[in-house]
């Protein structure tokens, strides 16, 4: 079978097609067929070393890249009693879904109803729980918050920026264009930031009367980190969950304090889905969300597989409009 693979830390010119042997399934697991894997800013962390020593997203070398993905199962582990081949399926959470076939632990693969396509399904699997999980636990939204999302028109964030509203939240959101405006907008972002025109905290402290946010959900990190936590009122809470823009440097205990007293987290989704049975319920909540029509699913492109690294450099470049996904066999 074919897989993208990398044996050393560095840009797109590490990633690497090669033709591999097909899985087998241990006990608990699934090999399922790939129709659709996903691309994610964890899979560009594995690939740059970012998360070479990370417990969390271990990247031991060689290593197969890709977190996430959607397709059927085509074969089935001796203690698996609940899917069978043939079965429609994502999954999340892996380490090597960039590849015809993979072998998956069966608590991170999650049924997909017949209604929902598998490119949706591929989409939605690990950016609609990275956006239920900042929405409903890191900082549980509800009526009468306010909330700022960075970089509203990518995937993550237009899917958050619906969860808020479907939570009753107020949103702001920051984006880089007009065009990328309209798209936040659609999704339901009651204000609309563009940060390389405006100052983005003058804007959000003008929009909230001098008040500031309850919360932020922050994706870009260096760039925007240290106004963003100057953004929010008095305990308010910055969410720090990716890097686009570089890791931060350093953060000074004393500008939380200076800030508001304010709280700082920099999660991991896996945190937020440690057993099985929290990822079925983020997961039923989406694909209800999706197919009842309150969730749209923004899919920006889909390439093959061999043109990893050009996805990989639309996600750097902030290019997306939405989820990027490489096209395997088709679904």
């Amino acid at each position: 079978m074919k897989a993208v693979e990398i044996d050393a830390f560095g840009g797109i010119d590490v990633l690497q097609i090669r033709d591999v042997p097909e899985p087998e399934p241990a006990e608990n697991e699934v090999v399922v067929k790939l129709s659709y894997a996903g691309v994610n800013y964890t899979d560009i962390y594995r690939r740059n070393g970012d998360y070479a020593r990370s417990p969390t997203y271990p990247t031991p070398l060689p290593a197969r890249i890709g977190v996430d993905g959607a397709g059927t199962v085509s074969a089935v582990g001796n203690a698996v009693s609940d899917m069978a081949v043939g079965d429609r399926v994502a999954f999340t959470r892996i380490q090597g879904s960039y590849a015809e076939y993979a072998a998956v632990p069966d608590a991170v693969v999650m049924p997909v109803p017949g209604e929902l396509a598998l490119d949706v399904a591929a989409a939605l699997i690990t950016q609609g729980t990275t956006a239920h999980y900042l929405a409903t636990s890191a900082w549980p939204l509800e009526a009468g918050n306010t909330c700022l999302v960075h970089a509203g028109a990518g995937g993550v964030g237009q899917l958050l920026i619906q969860i808020a509203k479907i939570r009753g939240a107020r949103v702001l959101a920051t984006v880089g264009s007009a065009e990328k405006a309209e798209i936040a907008a659609s999704r339901g972002a009651d204000t609309t930031i563009l940060y390389r025109e405006v100052d983005f905290r003058e804007a959000v402290m003008d929009a909230t009367n001098g008040r500031g946010v309850d919360v932020v959900y922050d994706s870009v990190g260096k760039a925007t980190f240290h106004d963003s936590i100057r953004c929010l009122r008095p305990r308010g809470l910055c969410v720090l969950f990716g890097h686009a823009s570089g890791k931060v440097d350093s953060l000074d205990p004393l500008d939380l304090s200076e800030a508001g007293s304010v709280f700082f987290t920099r999660p991991h989704m896996a945190h937020y889905i440690q057993t099985r049975d929290e990822l079925a319920d983020r997961w039923r909540d989406l694909a209800g969300w999706a197919l009842d029509g309150r969730l749209a699913v923004a899919v920006d492109r889909v390439l093959p597989l061999d043109r990893a690294g050009e996805a990989h450099q639309v996600m750097e470049a902030r290019e997306s409009r939405g989820k990027l996904l490489l096209e395997v066999g088709g679904g």
